[in-house]
């Protein structure tokens, strides 16, 4: 992927790693758009950061997503990158009852707005000579943190869509790019996480490849792991993590 002159639109771009990554790709000399719920975060961030726009979007509502995808085409016709960054982790009990509004929001949020943001936009994005759209998952859609049942399985099932997507697009201008962060800092001080400044600089470095997955050197063991033996990593994960429900994007 081409690191500059691009114009990108990144969802969730008001906090954590979208906003870190949204920042990294404006310093670099693309003109970013950034999307999210929270008017008083997207304000706060392109005031700091003078040139990057902002619009309000709720990816878990279909018409907002129609609006959005509607206004992007018409205000910055030069649209070539779409980052579904976007997710929402809450806890969960898969061996018990299953709360339905987090079932709900957790899979509107993370696999039904990717894609139906991308299905908005993907004719615009066909049009132009280079587009990328990127996914980004976790390192818990291979290895699942059993206490966010939910949550992991959207984020593999986001990877296995990213792998069809990527192969109906291939004879086309749009590459398609997953991004599988492990445990970050980004909304939280957690010291077993990864800095998010460490993941950003590495995501980069590495999105600036010709790379189908930007895997940082701690996603790498996770992302491996599935095989006929996955369920010993599984177990061993979960039983270190019981006592607190990491925040991972």
């Amino acid at each position: 992927m081409k690191l500059t002159g691009n114009t990108i639109f990144i969802t969730g771009g008001g906090s954590g790693i979208g906003r870190a990554l949204a920042e990294a790709l404006h310093h670099l000399g693309n003109k970013v758009i950034i999307s999210g719920r929270s008017k008083e975060r997207l304000e706060e961030t392109i005031k700091a950061n003078p040139g990057m726009s902002a619009m309000e979007l709720n990816v878990q509502d279909p018409a907002s997503i129609e609006g959005a995808a509607k206004q992007l085409i018409e205000e910055f016709p030069d649209l070539n990158v779409l980052i579904n960054n976007a997710g929402i982790i809450q806890p969960d009990d898969a061996a018990g009852v299953i709360d339905e509004d987090i079932l709900v929001s957790t899979v509107a949020t993370n696999l039904l707005g990717p894609i139906r943001l991308t299905s908005a936009l993907i004719d615009h994005l066909k049009s132009k000579e280079e587009a990328v759209v990127i996914n980004t998952t976790s390192i818990l859609g291979f290895v699942p943190l059993a206490a966010t049942a939910v949550y992991s399985a959207t984020k593999a099932a986001l990877h296995t869509y990213t792998l069809s997507q990527r192969y109906l697009l291939k004879d086309t201008s749009v590459k398609v790019i997953e991004i599988v962060p492990p445990w970050v800092q980004s909304n939280n001080d957690e010291p077993r996480a990864m800095p998010l400044a460490s993941f950003i600089d590495a995501t980069i470095k590495i999105l600036g490849t010709d790379t189908d997955e930007v895997l940082v050197e701690e996603a790498k063991m996770f992302r491996n792991n599935p095989g006929p033996n996955e369920g010993l990593f599984v177990t061993q994960l979960n039983d270190a993590m019981k006592s607190e429900p990491p925040k991972i994007h």
